[in-house]
């Protein structure tokens, strides 16, 4: 007990050599340990709060299994009768709830200003997705705001949408389905085509002229060879009926086509009326007296009601980050699904969970209950690459926040070798009165585990303190024009945060013991040194 009163009497002595308040070279050293924890402390805070936020946010209104139909592999396909295959699933032990799935693309259009816009579909009976996007809204810029959107034309949108357009809570924005981009697209191309008699001129000559030779008669009925009927139908459908052609030809050739389905069937060949052969020769001649600028005109005036846009109201504005995608619009389901031109059908069943990280499992589990086809998407996978970048940041983060600490710990080295080449002669003396070179480390070890536990224990509570009020911090930065954790990027007002106990003592902890480290070194050398040598210099 005695030997170790000593080293740390000695230890004290020698952090305040001038009997001071604080010692300058102790108070720089324990700066330096104290700033290296308190930025590991913060940076390890702030990250995992905005994790944390980021994937509450996310699962608030994403599904935490998406289900979806792909009979033909990569092929999704509609659901209309979704309600039955949501009720199923629902009784699955894990589920809360499950409903339809609807996203898609369209045009905003706010006084004549265009972009395009991403849209999630909403089941408004489903509580769960209005509250998810009501604790996102955004109270402060936009007062008023709200998720109530029922079944009619009421839309949420971001706060960049909103900023774009310079629109909030009470304005209005037209909306233009990008499906009927893709319809208009087929309709120019079809009023762009001529018309059959002069596009597939020596295919219809041919036809007449093989309904212009006699048929073969049996009876009553006209008989066809299996080959003439082939060289017969097989143009006709193939190269014309199958074609994105005119409605009013493809329906005067579907006639002839028609005609020949219904023919009965004998030894080589098919049998007809009568007077078949003459009908259809007829109806071909049709096509010579079609008008193309009537049936084009038809055609250009069904574009009017397909290209109508949909008037819809803002009714709230949610604070949208760039730390994560989110939908530009919220839209209840009805509005949804007519915008992505599926009426009545949805891409996909949506699945809450009571546990969300269990999604995997529970998937696997629904995959196995629901009929071959079938296949769960989790929300894992959809977030999967934001989660491994938020962990690889946080990881650079540690390793590059690490070096302060550990320059510190050098720092400190260096001090405790120039305290012992200062102490040499009393080292000396020590040693000639029979002190042990244990007794000599423990001097110098102990001085290092003074100033790492001080500086832990310090930058662990000034790191606490940071971030219980990096609110007022923040507030004080943007008073002077400064302020690196924008809103409108983060998505957040105030900088989140999520305190890991774990996580502080650990570094506090490594801390400590890289400064026990760092003075043990060159209190090792010094314990090895010579006595008489240190003692000639007195």
């Amino acid at each position: 007990m005695a030997r170790r009163s000593f080293s740390l009497m000695l230890a004290w002595r020698y952090l305040n050599p001038r009997r001071a308040m604080l010692s300058a070279v102790t108070l720089i050293s324990v700066t330096g340990v104290l700033l290296g924890v308190l930025v590991l402390v913060v940076v390890m805070s702030v990250m995992a709060g905005l994790e944390k936020e980021v994937k509450e946010r996310f699962l608030g209104f994403t599904p935490h299994v998406r289900l979806e139909y792909m009979p033909f592999g990569g092929f999704r396909e509609p659901l209309e009768q979704w309600r039955e295959t949501a009720e199923a699933v629902k009784k699955v032990e894990g589920v809360q709830g499950a409903t339809a799935f609807m996203q898609d693309y369209a045009l905003v259009d706010v006084d004549s200003r265009q972009r395009p816009a991403f849209f999630r579909g909403v089941d408004t009976d489903d509580t769960s997705q209005v509250e998810g996007i009501t604790a996102m809204l955004d109270q402060t810029e936009h007062p008023g705001s709200s998720a109530d959107m029922g079944l009619d034309d009421r839309i949420v949108i971001s706060s960049i949408i909103a900023k774009q357009f310079d629109i909030g809570v009470g304005g209005k924005m037209s909306l233009y389905s990008a499906r009927n981009f893709e319809q208009v697209k087929h309709v120019y191309d079809i009023t762009s085509r001529p018309p059959l008699r002069e596009e597939f001129a020596p295919l219809l000559a041919n036809a007449k002229e093989m309904l212009a030779k006699p048929w073969e008669k049996r009876g009553e009925q006209l008989f066809l060879a299996d080959d003439a009927v082939d060289a017969l139908y097989i143009p006709l459908y193939e190269e014309i009926y199958r074609q994105d052609v005119r409605d009013p030809e493809k329906e005067i050739i579907g006639r002839v086509l028609k005609m020949m389905d219904e023919a009965g069937e004998a030894e080589g060949g098919l049998l007809f009326a009568a007077d078949t052969q003459a009908q259809m020769l007829a109806i071909l001649a049709e096509l010579d007296e079609t008008n193309v600028e009537e049936m084009d005109a038809a055609i250009l005036k069904g574009i009017k009601e397909l290209v109508l846009p949909k008037e819809a109201t803002v009714i709230g504005v949610y604070q949208a980050s760039q730390m994560a995608l989110t939908p530009d619009i919220f839209m209840p389901l009805p509005l949804a699904q007519e915008l992505a031109g599926m009426k009545g059908a949805v891409q996909g069943i949506s699945v809450r969970l009571h546990d969300p990280y269990h999604a995997n499992q529970v998937a696997q589990t629904l995959v196995n209950a629901l009929p071959p086809g079938w296949r769960g998407i989790t929300w894992t996978e959809e977030l999967g690459d934001f989660s491994r970048l938020i962990a690889q940041q946080r990881m650079m983060m540690y390793f590059a926040l690490s070096f302060i600490i550990l320059v510190s710990a050098f720092s400190m080295m260096a001090v405790m070798f120039t305290v012992t080449i200062q102490k040499r002669r009393e080292i000396g003396v020590m040693k000639a009165l029979g002190a042990a070179p244990g007794q000599i480390v423990r001097v110098f070890v102990h001085q290092g585990m003074i100033l790492g536990f001080v500086g832990a224990l310090l930058g662990s509570g000034l790191g606490l303190l940071v971030i219980r009020f990096r609110g007022n911090l923040q507030e004080v930065l943007r008073h002077f024009g400064f302020d690196p954790f924008s809103s409108a990027f983060l998505g957040f007002d105030v900088l989140p945060a999520q305190i890991k106990p774990e996580e502080i003592v650990v570094v506090a902890i490594s801390s400590f013991l890289l400064c026990s480290f760092a003075a043990f070194v060159p209190a090792f050398f010094a314990a090895r040194s010579d006595a008489a040598k240190s003692l000639r210099n007195l």
